[in-house]
């Protein structure tokens, strides 16, 4: 069983930054591709960012350019640097780690974008 660990959220004002940090437990991580998803209120979760254990990312259109996703696996960790932070950015950020056949999630960390 893994279990992953959310930090770094909080209330940002527009064009601030944050950066996610998420933590695994267990051995798998470097053997995983890593992922953050978002839920606004409302809204169905969407894919953020994902990185593949080669390091090769993947980012949605609404992020690229401001978003950037990287690992540690020597500390079984995923980031998520975010700049120019946007309202509409404003959501619960999820950790997403997959060993196929396995798929684990966070419990997920609030992001407020809100002057």
């Amino acid at each position: 069983q893994v279990q992953l660990v959310e930090s770094g959220g909080g209330l940002v004002q527009p064009g601030g930054s944050l950066r996610l940090s998420c933590t695994a437990s267990g051995s798998i991580f470097s053997a995983s591709t890593m992922g953050w998803y978002r839920q606004a209120p409302g809204k169905q979760r969407e894919l953020v960012a994902t990185i593949t254990t080669g390091s090769t990312t993947n980012y949605a259109d609404s992020v690229k350019g401001r978003f950037t996703i990287s690992r540690a696996n020597a500390r079984n960790t995923v980031y998520l640097r975010m700049n120019s932070l946007k309202p509409e950015d404003t959501a619960v950020y999820y950790c997403n780690l997959k060993f196929s056949p396995w798929d684990y999630w966070g419990t997920g960390t609030l992001v407020t974008v809100s002057s």
